[in-house]
């Protein structure tokens, strides 16, 4: 009896010292405690009460405060704690404890003032102890969960992203029971952000069992939604949901995602996201970026030093002026086109300069954090303006270098293949450019019909081996080095347009206001470019056909995009009517004006006259009179040093052909 007398006096006497007891004491031992737990200052400025008596204890905490780390006070000193919390309540069954589970009902958190700090070296200042890096949220599960008048700042000075608004959390009555509602809701890099999460009652949760939900996340004119379960309440590093994301341009995803996308037109795309751990693999996407359709999959990878993305992407149509947008340049903007008001009003400045090379930054702060492993195919594309049929490119990005190898252009005729590789780790990038054109047709890029029939057709060949530095394709191609050069080995041509390559008013015009359809052949034409400074000097320019040997001399300007050249033309027989009269084509590359040289018809009377000597007497013709001197240009000798040059093309493509009499 004694002993049973003790032991009921030693549990009246703790349950007396619990009714008693000030739980206020232990505010500076819990403070100590965390701090040197989270290496940081922790501190309970208000009051700590805690509810023993029951199998779901309750304790709360008023006046909740927790410091910066270290080395987030030397960025900003006088920075305010990285959290101020009004009153933390929460309650933990006791039962599902002693089996290893911990189920909360009720956590509260009210008036919660929280700044988010991420440095550009990436320490973060929600990672806590000897953490080197940040892992996903994972809380117990919780059947009452509520953040009454929360206020965040996250700043991200890795991404570049800051967002400041309110969060709220709470059940709302309505159907099925009601729903738990998780808002949030202010501003994200000066763009208005909303985001809303809704889930079922979270009274029957239970660590065992998915919890669905739902997301509607806008960015400014971003959206995305999503439908799906944290497959383990609420181990956030487990989830998977139906996803759609549409914007006016998928760049500006980096600043929900920290992935370095590129520039696109207006684009939506759904798919399954599924997460586990540090991977999210994008399965089944579908969609459209800009006129264009895409399919494919995707994953990427976190809780590395960058994350890394792979993807295997095709659609099965591509509309052409939709891969403007990768470089800078802006969709086009015509009728039944898809673009963003913004990319219509750059449209609409890139027309009014008559520029043809974008000059949009590189954000080479973006190139540098990701790495990356892409593969397109185009199985079909709709360029108006180009014979292309198919487009396939690998993209790699590997510490800040970026490399198309190989990228291939498949024409009707021709294929354009080569490599592209931008070096973004310097201060200023470097674009390093080989491509090469085989086996194409020059009536396919230059479709001029002449009563039905082409104007000019036959092979031809190109080569352009570029280097540029700058952080736009304009500054790279201001600063490009290097050689173009362009070969049609053989071929034919209308001769009323080879007549006026020498300016043979008796001849030429007569053919065309005859509309005569007789052609002569081509020998060859040549056109070698040397690149210094961004400045394309011509090292040859020569065109050879059965009647007229042309040449030419110029220089294209890709810093002012403006072109300058002088074209000369001698027949290869007597003419009646010869005005010696050199042609020329000055102005944007856009749109520039061809012209004559009057100043070499001065001592023969003017254009004026010239021309309109036709219908004059013989006599006034016989100051034009010409006796056919000019000889066959040597195509095997040209052929042979612009291969050389690196044009793929083979001298026995070169066997002159019969001229035309």
């Amino acid at each position: 009896m004694i002993g049973i007398g003790s032991a009921l006096a030693l549990v009246a006497a703790i349950v007396a010292f619990l009714v008693i007891f000030d739980w206020n004491w232990l505010r500076g031992p819990i403070g100590r405690f965390a701090s040197a737990r989270l290496q940081r200052e922790v501190a309970i400025t208000g009051d700590l009460r805690v509810h023993p008596w029951s199998l779901s204890p309750k304790v709360e905490a008023f006046g909740v405060r927790i410091g910066q780390p270290a080395w987030a006070k030397t960025l900003e000193p006088d920075a305010p704690p990285m959290a101020r919390v009004g009153r933390v309540a929460l309650q933990v069954k006791i039962l599902p404890l002693l089996r290893g589970q911990i189920i909360l009902p009720f956590l509260a958190i009210d008036e919660p003032d929280v700044r988010l700090l991420r440095a550009g070296d990436g320490k973060a200042n929600w990672t806590f102890g000897g953490q080197t890096r940040d892992k996903p949220m994972k809380l117990p599960a919780v059947q009452r969960f509520v953040i009454k008048d929360g206020r965040l700042r996250f700043e991200d000075r890795q991404r570049g992203t800051l967002f400041v608004g309110a969060v709220d959390a709470q059940e709302r009555a309505g159907e099925r029971g009601g729903r738990f509602v998780l808002e949030g809701r202010g501003s994200l890099n000066g763009a208005a952000f909303l985001a809303r999460v809704t889930g079922g009652p979270l009274l029957n949760i239970t660590p065992s069992k998915p919890y669905p939900f739902d997301a509607d996340v806008r960015a400014g004119a971003t959206r995305i939604t999503a439908q799906g379960q944290v497959t383990k309440p609420f181990d956030l590093a487990r989830f998977e949901t139906d996803l759609t994301v549409s914007g006016a341009d998928l760049n500006r995803l980096h600043d929900l995602t920290g992935l370095a996308l590129p520039n696109t037109p207006p684009y939506r795309v759904s798919g399954r996201l599924i997460r586990e751990g540090a991977r999210y693999d994008f399965e089944k996407m579908t969609g459209r970026v800009g006129d264009s359709d895409v399919s494919g999959e995707l994953f990427v990878l976190t809780g590395r030093e960058r994350p890394y993305l792979q993807a295997a992407l095709r659609s099965r149509r591509l509309d052409f002026d939709d891969l403007g947008s990768l470089v800078g340049a802006p969709p086009a903007t015509g009728r039944g086109e898809t673009a963003s008001a913004g990319q219509k009003v750059e449209a609409a400045q890139r027309d009014a300069v008559q520029r043809l090379l974008p000059d949009a930054t590189l954000q080479v702060e973006r190139v540098r954090s990701m790495d990356a492993k892409v593969t397109y195919r185009a199985d079909a594309v709709n360029a108006p303006n180009l014979p292309l049929r198919k487009v396939s490119v690998d993209v790699a990005l590997d510490k800040g270098v970026l490399t198309l190898d190989p990228i291939a252009l498949t024409f009707s005729r021709g294929d354009l293949k080569g490599r592209i590789r931008l070096d973004a780790r310097p201060t200023i990038p470097r674009t390093d450019l080989d491509l090469r054109l085989t086996n194409g047709r020059l009536e396919d890029f230059i479709p001029i019909k002449s009563e039905g029939q082409n104007a000019i057709e036959g092979p031809v060949m190109a080569r352009a081996k570029l280097t540029g530095t700058g952080n736009s394709v304009h500054r790279a191609a201001s600063a490009a080095n290097g050689s173009v050069t362009v070969v049609a080995p053989r071929g034919q041509i209308r001769q009323a347009f080879a007549e006026l390559l020498g300016v043979n008013a008796s001849k030429g015009l007569i053919l065309l206001l005859s509309k005569s359809d007789k052609q002569t052949p081509v020998r060859c034409a040549i056109a070698d470019f040397d690149v210094r400074d961004g400045v394309m000097t011509t090292n040859h320019l020569v065109a050879d056909t059965g009647v007229v040997l042309a040449r030419g001399r110029g220089t294209v300007n890709l810093a002012t995009e403006r072109m300058d050249f002088r074209i000369e033309g001698d027949s290869k027989k007597p003419r009646l009517l010869r005005l010696f009269i050199p042609i020329t084509l000055r102005g944007p590359i856009m749109a520039p004006k061809p012209g004559l040289d009057v100043s070499k018809a001065v001592g023969q009377g003017g254009v004026a006259a010239a021309l309109g000597s036709l219908l004059n007497p013989l006599a006034a013709l016989i100051p034009f009179f010409t006796t056919g001197e000019a000889k066959d240009a040597d195509c095997a000798g040209l052929v042979s040093e612009a291969r050389q040059q690196g044009a793929p093309v083979r001298t026995s493509q070169t066997t002159p052909a019969k001229a035309t009499r």
